[in-house]
């Protein structure tokens, strides 16, 4: 279906078709005409099939003109906030609505003042929003459209005591959309407690890697992590390469190393400032930065595009998050490489990983790289290759223990 049929308003119709886009995608098409309704959806879909678009654009055009706050986004992390935050502009432009963004890791000050302006869409993180609603600055009484994106993302990062809070502030008689990428069993309570006969949507559901994705397992010793991960870097041919690592010491660790091997790099994760997040992002998104270190953090809903390598650093802990990690590579069409480095210890998250995507991956070893006896080499057969496009394979290539 095309936008102009789903009864959308003119301007925001306008503005879609300005950004190039005609045919809604299918998580819009079945979500656009249950908001415009006012029903409680719960939608779960990959990122970057349209979940954004799906719920801004009826939202904006059942609020018509500017008057009280009367929706609420709430997303888990800043650059999410930022992202949907500018969706709702973009969508919103010359229909009178205002949007406020509010997150932390920055000053109160020009929030405040653009609170003071009058805000009809809120798009917030769940902790400086209460910040704000406990002096009394931000009131939650007339919100009508309660939005809880990444909502699995928030139970794994602690949130739901705060979302929580927030929801009890809202009118009881709200309309309340969750998406989501995932919707695992622990949302069950609050989906009861939250959503009024909810109409559940499923979008494709991924539990494995898209077809444009070549992904591979490296085992390798403890001790020779960082000694893989250089390699691998050295005899890539990549544009971009995401790196993922479990801590935010991992990641600072990793950037620290590739910065002195003159690697340009950043590193991506929620202890850094949101100006060093901001730049980091944009410096990659630019090509000033041709690695990119990062914690799950931008794993979900962040819109990478042109990412040619993931490699995981290390194994994730949930199978999912596998999914997602691999799937910021491959992206609209074009294919990717993705690539995890894992050691002894990590093997039962492996399992799981296979496990739930229903396969197994392939072993592999990098060619020309001097590796340490592990008892993982004996736990299967391990294909030769090198670990980007290009790079020349060589059958038969046997290991060289260094003793």
């Amino acid at each position: 279906m095309i936008f102009k049929e789903f009864g959308l308003s003119e301007a925001v119709v306008r503005n879609v078709e300005a950004k190039g886009y005609q045919n809604a995608t299918p998580i819009q098409e079945q979500a656009m005409p249950l908001v415009l309704q006012g029903k409680d959806v719960m939608g779960s879909a990959q990122t970057g099939t349209g979940k954004t678009a799906a719920f801004a654009l009826p939202i904006l055009t059942v609020l018509g003109e500017h008057g009280k706050l009367r929706a609420l986004i709430l997303e888990p992390t800043r650059e999410l906030a930022q992202q949907v935050h500018q969706s709702f502009v973009n969508y919103g432009h010359e229909t009178g609505l205002r949007t406020v963004i509010i997150h932390g890791g920055v000053g109160y000050g020009t929030q405040r003042e653009e609170l003071a302006k009058g805000a009809d869409i809120i798009v917030a993180t769940p902790g400086r929003l209460l910040d704000y609603m406990e002096d009394g600055t931000i009131k939650l009484g007339d919100v009508r459209h309660l939005v809880l994106d990444e909502v699995d993302r928030m139970l794994d990062m602690g949130f739901l005591p705060d979302v929580s809070r927030i929801i009890k502030q809202t009118p009881k008689d709200r309309q309340t959309l969750f998406f989501s990428a995932t919707l695992p069993p622990e949302l069950e309570t609050l989906t009861k407690w939250i959503l009024r006969d909810p109409i559940a949507i499923e979008i494709g559901r991924r539990q494995s890697a898209a077809d444009t994705v070549a992904h591979a397992l490296y085992p390798v010793a403890k001790d020779q992590k960082m000694d893989l991960l250089l390699a691998m870097l050295e005899t890539t041919e990549y544009k971009s390469v995401l790196i993922f690592t479990q801590t935010k010491v991992a990641a600072d660790m990793v950037t620290n190393r590739l910065s002195r091997t003159n690697h340009l790099v950043a590193a991506m994760h929620s202890d850094r400032s949101q100006g060093e997040r901001t730049e980091a992002l944009a410096g990659f998104k630019s090509g000033k930065y041709e690695v990119l270190v990062a914690t799950d953090i931008a794993a979900r809903g962040l819109d990478i595009a042109g990412v040619t390598h993931v490699i995981n650093y290390d194994v994730p802990q949930h199978p999912e998050d596998y999914v997602h990690r691999i799937g910021r590579t491959g992206r609209a069409l074009q294919s990717g490489d993705a690539f995890t480095i894992f050691t002894a210890a990590e093997i039962d998250a492996v399992r799981k990983i296979e496990r739930y995507i229903g396969t197994k991956v392939e072993r592999k070893k990098l060619d020309g790289f001097k590796y340490v006896y592990t008892a993982l080499f004996d736990e299967a057969s391990l294909k030769p290759g090198g670990p980007g496009k290009g790079v020349r394979t060589m059958t038969g290539y046997s290991f060289g223990w260094r003793k």
